[in-house]
């Protein structure tokens, strides 16, 4: 059943009223939440919901009734700093974002140990908590995590010919360096709308395009919303962090689960126009301790498809592994 909406305790009288509940933080800004699942205090398990680019706390993360409350599943979703009905934070980096969801999870007391789920750029979140706050994780979960070239680990073999990777490297450029003339460009009636590529299957496979008939796609990329400064900075900033330089190696971080090999996993499509499968691989065969799954018929958007969901939260939770989900053994990572 769905939780009903807690009201805001610390607003100012002057302060705009807001729609969803929200928490302060330490530093002054507000975070935006929302709550499903069973209530907090009947749970078993409770877990962090993080969108990615263009989304928000309201993305479809639908799970039948019947496995949360077998399970016993308490969902947090929140907008990330800038986005939704979130403040945004000027000083936003990597690490910031595993102390958002470690404050988060300490004035809603979620306890000392909860679950995270990151969803393609909120993925980078997840590495975060992985290098800042490993103690506070019950499991983890990425589903098709975003793939930065900057990692020092990645083998110049196998990404000197990923078309994906000088994309990248001008885009984060264009982005730094001339943030006006982005932004005046991604408003023009000649650049591609969400609703042109969403037509178009440049960045989504067959799967993908049935399930963009389902769901709202990303109502943040508009030419309107874009036009908006502070959608446009929020959006710009969450990309150049997650794609500028890092303080860490992910690839050269431990296991915060020693005792349990199955803890943390990646899902990734095979069929991903996005992020490559082979990266994916490459970093599951460096990190031994993460759990990683494939789906062969899969593109960039997993998280809607029908079924998916259900077994993540089993792989998660349980332990369970569907062979379907096995990678294909038809290409190798050096």
């Amino acid at each position: 059943m769905l939780l009903p909406a807690q009201l805001e305790t610390d607003s100012s009288p002057e302060d705009p009223p807001l729609v969803s509940p929200t928490v302060k933080l330490s530093d002054g800004r507000h975070i935006a939440y929302r709550e499903r699942g069973v209530p907090k205090a009947k749970s078993n398990c409770k877990i962090i919901i993080v969108h990615g680019f263009g989304s928000s706390k309201d993305m479809n993360f639908q799970v039948p009734q019947e496995l949360i409350e077998e399970l016993g599943i308490y969902f947090l979703l929140y907008d990330r700093a800038g986005y939704g009905e979130s403040d945004p934070n000027p000083k936003r980096s990597v690490k910031s974002e595993a102390l958002d969801i470690q404050e988060l999870a300490d004035q809603l007391q979620l306890g000392p140990k909860f679950y995270v789920i990151g969803v393609s750029m909120g993925s980078y979140p997840i590495w975060s908590c992985l290098k800042y706050i490993p103690e506070r994780l019950a499991g983890v979960t990425m589903v098709v995590p975003v793939i930065n070239y900057r990692w020092p680990s990645f083998p110049d073999s196998l990404t000197r010919e990923d078309y994906r990777r000088p994309l990248a490297k001008l885009l984060y450029w264009v982005a730094k360096y001339t943030p006006g003339l982005l932004h005046w460009s991604v408003t023009r009636k000649w650049f591609p709308s969400p609703s042109v590529m969403e037509e178009k299957p440049v960045f989504f496979n067959k799967r993908d395009m049935e399930a963009l008939k389902k769901t709202e796609g990303f109502p943040m990329l508009t030419k309107e919303r874009l036009r908006e400064q502070s959608v446009f900075n929020t959006l710009r900033n969450d990309f150049l962090v997650c794609y500028g330089d890092w303080d860490f190696d992910p690839m050269e971080l431990t296991s915060p689960f020693p005792q349990n090999q199955n803890c943390v996993h990646i899902w990734q499509g095979y069929e991903d126009k996005i992020v490559p499968f082979e990266l994916q691989r490459c970093i599951s065969k460096k990190l031994p301790w993460i759990q990683y799954h494939e789906v062969a018929d899969g593109g960039h958007l997993l998280v809607h498809y029908n079924g998916l969901r259900e077994a993540i939260l089993r792989a998660m939770l349980l332990g369970e592994e569907h062979h379907l989900y096995r990678p294909s053994a038809d290409k190798t990572v050096p």
